[in-house]
Formats: structure tokens, sequence, C-alpha cells
């Protein structure tokens, strides 16, 4: 009876601890992602379902960070499928979200399915940049629309295309929208780092 006691003490520690759900989901997604048929063009895009759940909603519509949970999850899959979860393992880098803004045009309701398209649209010499969009099921409406600026560390996106495409690969254009959000990226940082002296102390 007592490693029973023992066994709920140790869940219930580990489930306040821990965000356990998103890692449980998380593998599951990677799991699925990995018997899935690979996608053999980088910058193709990925199409994901999903449906909103009671666990999902605020006033009986979407949450607005499930949004940002959602989209890591699909962006899991999409690097499995793709390839560059490998290239990044293989050239013992790293890569964290750098950056993300998002839009909301239209609320998903509860119950209501949608798909959850995932691509990547361009990079320069230390990030990738993705589009997510949610598109309802029911009329087809971009209900939100996310940009991920998605950084690399220790090595570049460009060492990680030529290991996937064995060829030096040409980064596509930024389409006007995205490169006004990288502008703005630009901008604020740079008002950060002399906000905290920085550009002083490196000079």
């Amino acid at each position: 009876m007592w490693w029973v006691l023992w066994v709920l003490a140790a869940l219930l520690a580990l489930f306040c601890s821990f965000d356990v759900w998103y890692f449980l989901r998380a593998a599951v997604v990677i799991l699925r992602a990995w018997f899935q048929p690979p996608i053999w063009d980088v910058t193709a895009e990925q199409t994901l379902t999903g449906r909103v759940t009671p666990n999902d909603i605020d006033m009986c519509h979407m949450n607005n960070a499930r949004y940002l949970r959602e989209c890591d999850f699909a962006r899991f899959s999409l690097y499995m499928r793709n390839g560059v979860f490998k290239a990044v393992r293989a050239l013992r880098a790293s890569m964290v979200v750098g950056a993300t803004t998002i839009r909301y045009r239209r609320a998903l309701c509860i119950g209501e399915g949608y798909e959850l398209r995932s691509r990547i649209v361009t990079w320069d010499d230390k990030a990738f940049f993705l589009e997510q969009r949610f598109v309802s099921a029911k009329d087809g409406l971009v209900c939100a629309v996310m940009y991920c600026k998605q950084s690399v560390i220790r090595s570049s996106p460009d060492k990680i295309m030529q290991h996937l495409c064995k060829r030096k690969v040409e980064c596509p254009e930024f389409p006007e929208d995205l490169q006004h959000w990288v502008n703005f990226i630009s901008a604020s940082s740079q008002a950060l780092r002399a906000e905290s002296g920085l550009d002083e102390k490196n000079k």
C-alpha cells in the first residue's frame, strides 16, 4: 500500500514541477513524424489537422497561447520530416526560437476543426524564418498567421541546407511583410543594446 502512495506522491510532484503533458505531446508528435513519409523539399508546406478541445479554450474559443503551443508541435513534426533535426544533430548544433509574431483574424471556436500549415519561407546567416497558418476546416479562412524566427546556434542555416541538399542552396527572397518584421526585430535589438549600454562597451 505504501508504494502506491509513493507513486502517487511522485506523480503529483512531477506534474506540479513540469508541464508533463507538453513533453508527452512532443514525444508523440516526434514519434509520429518518424513513421511518416519524409518531405524531400525542405521549403515544402506541411499540413497537420487539429480540433479545438475544452482544454484549449477561454470564453469558448481557442486561447491565444494555445496557438503558439500548437505551432511548437507543428515545427517539431516539420523538422523531423524534412530532415532539419537530423542535420542539426549531425552538425552538433541546436535551434531556439528567437522571435515570433502572430496575427489573429478570426477566433477558432470549441469543436471547430482546422489545418495548421507550416513551411520554411527563407533564411539568413543566423536563422530560418517560418510561416504557420491556422486554416478553418469549415470555410478555408486563415484564422491566424504566425511568423517564427528559428535561430541556429553553433552552425548556420546555410550549413544545414548544404548538409541536406549536398550543394549550395540559394535562399528565397524575403516577402515584403516578413522583411518589415525582420527590420522591426533589428531596430528593437539596436534600441535595447543602446539602452543597456552594450554598444558603448563594445567600442
